[in-house]
C-alpha cells in the first residue's frame, strides 16, 4: 500500500512575528557532498542538529535533547560549496518534548525564492539519566506563548518492517556515537544513502527518519531495505525490535 505524502501528512508552519528566531550560515563542504556533487543526508542531519545546539545553548534552557524524528521537504538539494542560510523557531511543545521549524536556503538563489529544505523535528528533552524530563518555566518564557499555544504529539506514523524487504548484518563505527554513548541521529542517515548510491538515486523529494530508542556502540545491528517506486525504506533492528526508521521519497526517471 501506498504510503502518505511527507508532505501532505506535515505541517511546515511559518514563524510567528514574535518567535524568537535563530538563524546561522554555512557552506557544504567538501565531505558533506555526495558524487554527484549534492549535500548527503548525514550532513544535512547534522546542519540541523547543530542550529538546534546553538539555540538553546544561547538561550540558556538547561537539560539535553535527542530527536524522535526528523522530516525534510526538499526543493533544490544544496551542492558542494553553495552557500546556506539556516533559520530556526520553535512551533510547538508537548509535555516533555518540542517541535523545531528550519528553513534552509541557498544563499546565491536570486532572491531567495525558494528554500532547499523545509524541516520539522521533533525533539524530547532528558535529564541526566537519559529520562524524558518536564520542560521548565525558563523554556516557555524563552520560546513564547506562540509555541506554547501549539500542542505536538510524539506519534510515529512508520509501518513495521515489511516481509519482502532485504536484510544484511549493518556496523557503525566508533565515529558515529556522540557524547551520550549512543549513533548520532545524523549518522543513522549512512544505511539510505549506501542504498541511494547503489540505485542511481539522486532527485530526492524528502526524507524522514523516526527514532523507537537508541543504538549503542556494541549492538548487534540487521538493517532491513526495501525500495518500491519512488520510496526507499530503511529500518534498523536490533534482536527484532526497530530502533530507528528511515524513508526516502524520490522522482522517479
Amino acid at each position: 500500500m501506498r504510503e502518505t505524502s511527507l508532505v501532505k501528512r506535515t505541517e511546515f508552519i511559518g514563524a510567528p512575528d514574535s518567535a524568537r528566531v535563530v538563524t546561522r550560515r554555512r557552506r557544504v563542504r567538501l565531505g558533506d557532498a555526495a558524487p554527484s556533487g549534492t549535500v548527503r543526508l548525514d550532513a544535512l542531519a547534522r546542519y540541523l542538529q547543530d542550529i538546534a545546539d546553538d539555540d538553546v545553548e544561547e538561550a540558556g534552557v538547561p537539560g539535553l535533547w535527542v530527536i524522535r524524528r526528523l522530516t525534510m521537504d526538499f526543493g533544490e538539494l544544496p551542492c558542494f560549496r553553495d552557500a546556506l542560510e539556516l533559520s530556526t523557531f520553535c512551533s510547538g511543545i508537548g509535555p516533555r518534548w518540542a517541535e523545531r521549524r528550519t528553513t534552509v536556503r541557498i544563499e546565491d538563489a536570486p532572491e531567495h525564492a525558494r528554500a532547499a529544505v523545509e524541516a520539522v523535528a521533533l525533539w524530547v528533552h532528558i535529564d541526566e539519566q537519559g529520562k524524558p524530563s518536564p520542560l521548565d518555566r525558563s523554556f516557555i518564557e524563552c520560546y513564547g506563548a506562540d509555541a506554547a499555544a501549539r500542542v505536538v504529539r510524539t506519534r510515529l506514523h512508520h509501518p513495521a518492517v515489511r516481509d519482502a524487504a532485504d536484510r544484511e548484518p549493518w556496523a557503525f563505527r566508533v565515529s558515529d556515537l556522540d557524547v551520550l554513548g549512543h549513533v548520532n541521529n545524523a549518522a543513522m542517515w549512512s544505511p539510505a544513502e549506501e542504498h541511494l548510491s547503489a540505485e542511481g538515486v539522486v532527485a530526492l523529494t524528502g526524507a524522514e527518519i523516526e527514532y523507537r530508542a537508541p543504538i549503542g556502540s556494541e549492538e548487534a545491528v540487521t538493517l532491513h531495505s526495501l525500495c518500491e517506486p519512488g520510496t526507499l525504506w530503511c529500518w534498523l533492528t536490533v534482536d527484532g525490535t526497530t530502533r530507528a526508521s528511515l524513508r526516502v521519497d524520490f522522482a522517479q526517471s
